[in-house]
């Protein structure tokens, strides 16, 4: 009985070491660390890197959508001047056909009528095939410019003149909107170039980072995403 009753106050000892210790160990952990200097620069550099990688990869996304709206406005440009040429041989063609001019001749009664029905339905057919614009065939229809007495042999060049005229308004709106694409596509791309070097300085500034990460950073450079020379 007195050797247990010695041994309660070093056993009570023991116990409230154990809890302090705990109570410390505890504290500590609640209590914000403490960063030093070179800590907190760490930590800055890698956030930063992190929010970099974040912006380029949306300018990436960018990027691309622009590329490929520049490519479909090269198409564009390849299509509207294959329409242009195929325009212009026809206005060729039709103006040699009716070089010649007509024998003049009194004209039947209605004559006028069925020339002007004439001039609105081939107008309204090469509006319809996209030769003319709406404009032009308004301007036929109000006979704004437009003969509606002239024979058909004689309609025919005019009509196809005007629209050769189409043709090549749209192939140059067509080559305006391509290099506006071509330029966008540009700077979309140098966007990504300076965000892309961006966070990879800021990743090599980081100590802490990882040989993954740059390996990652690597493969985010694909050639597709960037335009060719215009």
């Amino acid at each position: 009985m007195q050797s247990f009753l010695s041994a309660v106050p070093q056993a009570a000892a023991i116990w409230l070491i154990i809890l302090l210790v705990l109570a410390v160990a505890v504290a500590t952990a609640r209590v914000p660390r403490a960063f030093t200097p070179a800590a907190e620069a760490e930590e800055k550099e890698n956030r930063l890197a992190t929010e970099l990688e974040a912006a380029a990869r949306e300018a990436s996304v960018t990027a691309g959508r622009r590329r490929a709206e520049w490519l479909a406005a090269q198409e564009a440009v390849e299509s509207a001047w294959t329409a242009y040429e195929e325009a212009d041989r026809t206005a060729r063609r039709v103006s040699a056909a009716t070089a010649y001019p007509l024998m003049s001749r009194r004209r039947k009664p209605g004559e006028n009528v069925d020339r002007q029905r004439y001039l609105h339905r081939a107008a309204t057919e090469l509006c319809r095939t996209q030769d003319l614009s709406i404009g032009q065939l308004n301007d036929v229809y109000a006979h704004r410019g437009w003969n509606p007495r002239l024979h058909p042999v004689q309609q025919e060049p005019v009509l196809r003149n005007a629209a050769r005229t189409y043709r090549l308004d749209a192939y140059r709106r067509a080559v305006a909107k391509e290099q506006a694409a071509w330029r966008g596509a540009e700077a979309a791309a140098e966007t990504l170039r300076n965000l892309r070097a961006e966070a990879a300085a800021a990743r090599l500034r980081d100590p802490a980072a990882e040989p993954a990460d740059q390996h990652w950073w690597t493969e985010q450079w694909t050639p597709a995403e960037l335009p060719a020379a215009a």
